[in-house]
Formats: structure tokens, sequence, C-alpha cells
């Protein structure tokens, strides 16, 4: 009893006990080294204001061991222990005492109730990219950004797909029509080689393609050909003849059509494109990535060859569709088997005809076949640096294989190519995928993309819904943000794709007017219509100040808007650009590139009201402060800019170098008081503020 007396007057004696100060995670300065591997002695950290609790333990599994503080710096102790990491996973938490308090740290901070699916995590081995860490991403849907050659353009008439004739869009800024898919503008990749200085001076480190593969729509997730780049992108050296006409009802291809997509002459010119443009990707310092398709391909295909376009075809077996005796009928899954030649009946992924599932689990030569194709792509000659996988927790009829793939999936990508990204597209926990054995990372919708969306503008991703008890609603905000960043390991978070839209949502620009609706009911003029520039560019603040690789959807630098799919894949508005907004981008991407803090360091809330937010991006040395006001009225706030490790006994200050708010923006140096370790401004209606701080000298007390 009187130990327990002792105990509580030392605990007055230190002062309130501060839950704000209690911080740990997976990074840097908190786990050394960062990636360990299998048999490395590893130093966990932990920090606490200075002389404010009694105790700190390390809790893993059975192992409860005290913490020791190492040094104290900057008015806080920092507590270690060291421990020896297995082959296998490791998982920890803290448990924090302080007289009669006693409490819990995991990943979604402080808790008085263990919640151990929360826990920090140690896979041995588990390494990302060093180069996909915070990267500056630009998506392209290729058919919309540039035509670098109106050579390789599909024809009107040239074929029929989906029961309709295919059109060449003459008018390039031609609004995207409901039914889109065979309507071609002629974008390609001579249009994305002459626009990489363009890129790159944008700020963009990577480059993100949609599917280029041999295909019949313009979206082309209905690959024909692995092996091979649409000509239509590429390169079209024999054009193939006249085009054939039909009536509107004849589903028979043209023999133009087939001539160009099974050329070889065609298909190997359009793959040596592919060469030139990663080697001028590469010569500029950038990456880039393809979109594998591997859950299904597309009724064209020449393994399925639903519509015959292989079938007398001297260089190609007989399609699944066509023959029984098919060495590609095993790919698929047919339902009436005693149906042929022509079996309408077979698995398509959500039970589209033109999408048949691929059916690995039935055969192996589909799974050694795709491997190849996983190994090739990112192998000399053509080098590309990794894959987007789409719809990648579909592949499979069963979640075991599912896993099974992946993890093969990884192993050939690489061995091919170790610096090569496996990414993947998911909606959900992905837990299972990310240990270490199967995805890299994923593209960010959970962690990102809808809590952003959700706070700032109240929308859906799809334009769907608008909530008003979620716009502006800071306590919804920073769970969802906490939750979902806890599903993830430090080192695919910090490669994860950070979106505000792609080719499958609505613009993020249009979501800011709160207009629910699409294209068929709402027309495409409405998608512009009370638009807010200012909203857009704080989602864009935070994008370049979150953990991650921050994405652009080509053209929203540029101010395009849309409904979702297929308003939202217009064509990129060269000669009309906003300059203006380009320029912001700019400034935006030179700031997340100049601090690496914002790649690597810590990330904790500091602030929150109505419609106002402030985190914190911070190492041992280094601090960034966002602030953004999402209020159409000037609001004031005093922030505890101490939080993220700032000495409070010493009044210092941060420089302000970077404001945007409904006026415009501003690239600045301005210095910011810092009194007892708080941070008191006046924010501007519809305002991003980033302010950083470096310590001229860390004091150890």
């Amino acid at each position: 009893m009187e130990i327990d007396k002792k105990q509580q007057y030392i605990s007055q004696m230190r002062g309130m006990f501060n839950k704000h100060g209690l911080y740990s995670d997976e990074t840097r300065q908190f786990r050394i080294p960062y990636e360990p591997e299998a048999g490395d002695a590893v130093t966990i950290r932990f920090r606490t204001v200075r002389n404010n609790v009694d105790s700190v333990y390390l809790i893993s599994g059975k192992l409860r061991e005290p913490m020791k503080v190492s040094v104290t710096k900057n008015g806080f102790d920092f507590y270690e222990y060291k421990l020896t990491v297995t082959d296998e996973p490791l998982y920890y938490y803290f448990e924090i005492n302080c007289g009669k308090i006693h409490c819990y740290y995991n990943k979604l901070g402080v808790s008085r109730e263990l919640q151990e699916e929360y826990s920090f995590g140690i896979i041995p081995g588990y390494k990302t990219p060093d180069w996909a860490r915070g990267a500056v991403t630009y998506q392209i849907f290729v058919d919309r950004f540039c035509n670098g050659d109106p050579s390789n353009d599909v024809q009107s008439d040239e074929y029929f797909y989906i029961d309709r004739r295919v059109r060449k869009v003459d008018e390039w800024s031609k609004r995207p029509e409901t039914m889109d898919v065979g309507n071609f503008y002629g974008g390609d990749l001579q249009g994305v080689i002459d626009k990489l200085d363009y890129l790159k001076d944008l700020g963009v480190q990577v480059v993100y393609l949609n599917p280029i593969f041999v295909s019949p729509s313009n979206h082309k997730y209905d690959i024909q050909d692995y092996d091979f780049v649409d000509p239509h992108f590429g390169k079209i050296v024999d054009d193939g003849g006249e085009c054939l006409k039909g009536d509107d009802t004849d589903n028979t291809h043209a023999l133009r059509y087939i001539n160009r997509v099974t050329n070889q002459k065609n298909l190997e010119a359009s793959n040596r494109l592919f060469i030139r443009l990663t080697e001028e990707i590469h010569k500029r310092g950038m990456k880039v990535i393809l979109d594998g398709v591997f859950n299904h391909c597309g009724s064209y295909n020449k393994w399925m060859d639903r519509e015959q376009i292989y079938e007398n075809q001297e260089t190609y077996e007989k399609g699944a569709f066509v023959s029984k005796d098919s060495p590609y009928h095993s790919f698929f899954k047919f339902y009436n088997e005693h149906e042929w030649p022509y079996n309408e009946y077979y698995d398509g992924w959500w039970g589209h005809p033109t999408l048949p599932k691929l059916n690995y689990e039935d055969s192996s030569k589909l799974m050694e076949d795709i491997m190849r194709i996983a190994a090739k792509w990112v192998s000399p000659p053509y080098l590309a640096d990794g894959w987007r996988l789409d719809v990648a927790s579909d592949l499979g009829h069963s979640l075991e294989f599912n896993h099974k793939f992946w993890r093969e999936f990884r192993r050939v990508v690489k061995e091919a190519n170790p610096d090569a990204i496996v990414l993947a597209e998911h909606y959900g926990d992905a837990r299972s995928w990310l240990a270490g054995d199967q995805w890299d990372t994923v593209m960010n919708y959970d962690a990102f993309m809808e809590p952003v969306s959700w706070f700032l503008t109240g929308m859906e991703k799809h334009s769907d819904e608008f909530r008003q008890d979620l716009l502006g609603n800071a306590d919804a905000f920073i769970s969802a943000m906490n939750h979902h960043c806890a599903q993830f390991h430090r080192q695919s978070l910090e490669c994860a794709m950070n979106e505000l839209d792609n080719h499958d949502h609505s613009r993020f620009l249009t979501r800011t007017s709160h207009l629910v609706g699409r294209l068929a009911d709402k027309g495409s003029d409405a998608a512009q219509l009370n638009v807010n520039k200012a909203v857009l560019r704080e989602a864009v603040v935070m994008q370049m100040t979150w953990p991650g690789a921050p994405t652009i959807y080509y053209g929203d630098e540029a101010g395009l808007v849309g409904f979702t799919d297929p308003d939202n894949r217009r064509t990129y508005p060269w000669g009309s650009e906003d300059h203006e907004l380009i320029r912001f981008y700019k400034n935006i991407t030179y700031i997340h590139k100049k601090y690496p803090v914002l790649t690597g360091g810590s990330l904790k809330f500091i602030y929150k009201d109505y419609n106002i937010i402030a985190y914190a991006r911070f190492n041992l040395s280094e601090q960034i402060v966002v602030v953004v006001n999402n209020r159409a009225e000037q609001a004031n706030v005093t922030i505890p800019v101490w939080e993220a490790g700032i000495y409070r006994t010493r009044d210092t200050s941060m420089d302000e170098i970077f404001e945007t708010n409904a006026i415009g923006f501003f690239a600045k140096l301005s210095p910011r008081k810092i009194q007892a370790g708080n941070l008191t401004m006046e924010l501007n209606p519809f305002s991003a503020v980033i302010l950083y701080r470096k310590e001229e000298k860390t004091i150890y007390n």
C-alpha cells in the first residue's frame, strides 16, 4: 500500500498525464532497421512527454518487457526495447502506466481497451521498392491523352464491337457519349512520348498507363493478345486494306481490323515503340507501370476467339469458342459442353460475355502463360517498372487459389525485376494480401480517396450520393483514416496509390459542386456547374502531404471535369488548359519532392473542428504541419504543434511555405510564432496551409 502511495505521489509531481505526447509508429524513427530481415536485431521506440509516465512495456504475444528511456530530447522521453526477429511476422503494442492510469497504445493511438487487431507489425524480409515511396504518379487513359500518330487511328466502321460499329471521333474536344466503349479519339503511345517533357516539368516521377495491349475497346480491359501492344496505340506499318462494310446487324468483323491487329509486322513494330517509350521515360529519371488484367480477358482474345478473328489464321490455334479440341479449352469454364461449335454459355466476369473469366484452377498451361507474360514486360527489352493489377481480389474461383496465384505472380515478377512494383486494385481490407508475399501495395481507396472526398465534398466517389453529415465531419474523417491506415504495414502505405479520382470514378472537381448524378441523367454540361477549384486545391495539398504516392489522373491538373465512367474519360484539353491550375500543381509537387519528411515521416492528427483539420508529418529533426479550413468563412485556430516534437518551454517559429485559398495560391516563406508549443493563426476560407520547421539545435535534457 505504501508503495502505491509513493508511486501516486511521484506521478502527481510529474504533472498531469499527457496522452497527447504518447507516440510510436512503424517509421524509421521508431523502428530500426525499418525493413528488417530474419535474424536482425530491431530497436523499437516509444515517445512520451518527459517525466510524464511511470513505465512503458512492449507487449508481443506472451512477451511483456519493460522499456527504458534511451534519450530525452525537446521535452520528450524516448523509450527503447531491442529484440531479434525470426522469419515469422511479429506484432506488438505498448502498455503505459501512470499512477492509477493504465492504457495501451497501438495504431489507433491511446486506448483504455486492448485491441490487438490494431497492433504494429514487422514482417521480416518484406520490402517495397524505394523509388515507389511517395512517388508522384500520373495516370494516363491512353486513347484520351494525346494523338501523336494519326496514321494508327481506329477508322469508323473498321469493325463491330458490342453490336455496333466502332467510330473514329474527329473532334478531339467532343465529350464522351453514354455508350462510349467503341468511340476512339486516337490517343496513343507516340502521344505519351511527345508529352514526357510536359510530365517531367509537372513533377511526375511515375507514369501509370491504363491497358495498352491488343483489344477492341477504347479502355482495353478486354485484352485480345497479352503479348503485344495494340497497333492502334503503337504502329501500323501494314494498313490492312479497305474497311469492309456490312449491315448494322452483321457481327462479322472487318478484314481490315483483322489484318491490322494480327499482322506480325504491326505487332512487332508496336512492341518496339513501347521499348522506345520506356527508354524515354527512364532517360528522364521516371518509371512506368503497366495495367495487368489477369482476372478476365476479352471475347476477342485469341484463346477464346468468340468473334472468330483468328479463325483460319495460319499462325494461330483454334480458339476455345470455336473448337472443343482447342488447346485453350481449359482456359475458360463452359456450362453447356454439348452445344458445339457455338457455345454461348461460359463464365463471364460479372456475367459479361465480352469479359470471359480466366479459369486458372483447371489449366496449368494458362497459369504458365500468364506468368510468362508477367515476367516478359518487366524484363529486357521492355523493362516496365511494375504492374497495376485490375480487380485483383476477384481472380480465381476461390480465395485460397487467389492467394496462391498472387504468391507465384510476385515470385515471378520479383525474380525477373527485383525493383518492380506489384500494386493491386482493391476495395476493403487488404491485409491478407499485404503480408510481404503477394502485393506490395494497393490503390488507396479506403485510406485516402473516399475519406478525403466525404470530408471535403460530402460526395461518394461516383457522385451517386451526397451526405451532409460527412461533409466537414472531422471526427468521421480521422476515424476512417486511422482505421484504414492501420490495415497497412508502413512500407505498403508509403507507396500506396493515393488518388482523388481515376477512370472508374467521377472527377474530383465535379464532386465539389455537390451535384448527385451521372452523364445519362444530368448531361455533360452539368459536370462543370458550380465547381469549386479552391476545394480541389485543398484536396491536392492533402494528397501531396499524405503518406503514399500521390497520383494525378490525367487532366485533373488542367481543370477537367466529368461524371463517372464514361464522362470521366474526356480528352486532355490541349490548347485550352487551365494554366493557373497547372502552375499550382507544379508548385505543390515541388514541395512534395523537396521535403523527404513527407515521404518517410510520421503522421499525427493534432487539431480538429467542424470543416477544419490539422495534421503533422515529422521525424526527429523536421516538422511539417498542414492545416485545412474547408469552411466558406475565416476561422481562428490554436494548434498544439508541440505534438510533432517541438520543444514546448521555448518560443520558436515555423515557416509558412505554401497557402491555397478561395482567391488563389501562394508559395512564400513567412514565419509564424509558436508560443508554449502552440501556433495561433487565422485561416482564410477554403484554405490549406503548409508550415515547415527544421531543428537548428536539438535540446537534450
